[in-house]
Order: structure tokens, then C-alpha cells, then sequence
């Protein structure tokens, strides 16, 4: 008896190659009704080798500068920045005094010359808002650096943070540039810490991921083309946290 149950191998074959063709021929379609003019982006070299910022606002900034604008009530009181208090300065409202803290012992305007991810010299339970921008990326342990952030606010206290996605690799720094963030991620490193005091937000889209990798620069676009948000293509990843007033700055969570 023939089972019939199954197409004979040839018509499958038939049939297999015909469903191929057809792919092919809806693939080219598209292509046609959509083309893909890369114009002078089709080049392995990029626009600029600098994130843009040669010619004008790189677009990570831009949206830092966006998550910051829309979090300028936090930064008051006691506040904590890296390398410089430029952010402070630009986005503070009631800021009572400003802190440094940089790895470097040569930045003379660091008030704290330490490695986050051994910051024991950094008192605890002092900051109300420590405003950490595009740094984690640099730290060999995110997990221990994140305890000292904790541990350094103050009861009520709140980290701004902001993580890259996606990004060239700055000149010089093959050897320090470790990591790139998702929102997941995020929400385990900070999760444990935080609790349901957390955040976390994603900004960009797949037009701004390939001109930030590019090099161009956020002037270029148009600010309705910036700001889409599509989470399947961020440019970077920012979490606002919340020190819960009982929490004790020598706390142990999260801790390995």
C-alpha cells in the first residue's frame, strides 16, 4: 500500500524550490519598494572618529542631556560626579556642594581620587545624588562598583545613571572599555541594591544607533527622527534609583 500521507520526494523538492523562488522574488520586492540608498555611509571607514562630537552634539549626549533635563529635581543637595561637575552645573537646582571623584590622581578637580569598584575612602551614607554618566562601561566589576554607589548615598538618596548600548570604542581605550548595557542587564545590577526604587529607560532607535556609530552628530537629525524610542534599538540605557531611607550604607546586597 503507498502511503500518501507524505509528498513524493521529487514534488517535495519541487515544491521546496518553488517556496524559495517565491522568497526570493518577495525579498527583491521589498528591496525594490524600499531601497537601501547608504549613499556616503557605504564605507568601512566612519563619518567622524570621534562619537561626532567634531561636528557638534554627539547623540549619546543628547540623550543623556535628555534624561538628566527631565531628573534636574534630583540633582540637590550633597551631589557626586565623575571626572567633573559638568552635568551638575548645566542641570542642579538647589545644589549645596559638588563633588569629584575621578581614578585619575592628576585631576586636580577631583575631591576623590578612587577606583569605584574599591571606594572605601568614600564615606557612606553621604551623597544626595550621585550623577554617573557613560562609566560603567570602563569599571572591571560593575557589581562591586554599584555596592560603593549604594553605600555612598545617602538614606533617600538618588543615582541618575546611564549606560551605553552600542558604541565605537574611543582611541586609546581598547584596553579599558569592557562592557555594553541592556535594560535586563541593568535591572539585575541594580535590582538587588534598589529594590522597586528603580527606573530604567532606553533611548533611541535604530536611525540614531547607526548614526551615532557613524559619527554624526545630533544636529543632523531631525528631533522627531531622535526622539523615537524603539527598545529594540537603543543608543543608551538610563535607571533613576532610590537609596530607601532604611537602607544602611554598609549594606551587604548583592554582594558575591
Amino acid at each position: 500500500m503507498v502511503d500518501t500521507s507524505r509528498p513524493h520526494p521529487v514534488a517535495g523538492n519541487a515544491l521546496d524550490v518553488a517556496s524559495a523562488a517565491a522568497r526570493g522574488v518577495a525579498r527583491q520586492l521589498r528591496r525594490l519598494a524600499r531601497p537601501a540608498r547608504l549613499g556616503v555611509l557605504r564605507s568601512t571607514a566612519p563619518i567622524s572618529t570621534c562619537w561626532g562630537l567634531d561636528r557638534g552634539t554627539p547623540i549619546d549626549r543628547y540623550y543623556i542631556g535628555l534624561f538628566l533635563a527631565s531628573h534636574a529635581a534630583d540633582i540637590r543637595g550633597r551631589c557626586l560626579e565623575v571626572r567633573d561637575t559638568g552635568y551638575l552645573d548645566r542641570y542642579g537646582s538647589g545644589v549645596s556642594s559638588r563633588d569629584v571623584v575621578d581614578i585619575d590622581p592628576t585631576n586636580t578637580r577631583a575631591t576623590f581620587v578612587a577606583d569605584l569598584v574599591a571606594a572605601d575612602s568614600i564615606p557612606a551614607d553621604t551623597f544626595d545624588c550621585f550623577v554617573l554618566t557613560q562609566t560603567l562601561q570602563f569599571v572591571d566589576d560593575p557589581r562591586a562598583a554599584l555596592r560603593h554607589v549604594h553605600r555612598i548615598l545617602a538614606p533617600g538618596g538618588v543615582l541618575l545613571l546611564t549606560v551605553p548600548v552600542i558604541s565605537r570604542v574611543g582611541p586609546g581605550e581598547r584596553d579599558q572599555d569592557r562592557w555594553r548595557f541592556t535594560e535586563v542587564g541593568c535591572r539585575s545590577l541594580l535590582g538587588p541594591l534598589f529594590g522597586p526604587e528603580l527606573s530604567i529607560r532606553s533611548y533611541g532607535n535604530v536611525l540614531s544607533a547607526v548614526a551615532f556609530l557613524e559619527g554624526m552628530a545630533a544636529e543632523e537629525l531631525r528631533r522627531d527622527e531622535l526622539d523615537v524610542e524603539d527598545q529594540a534599538y537603543p543608543v543608551i540605557v538610563s535607571a533613576r534609583a532610590i537609596k530607601t531611607a532604611t537602607s544602611s550604607g554598609h549594606t551587604t546586597i548583592g554582594s558575591r
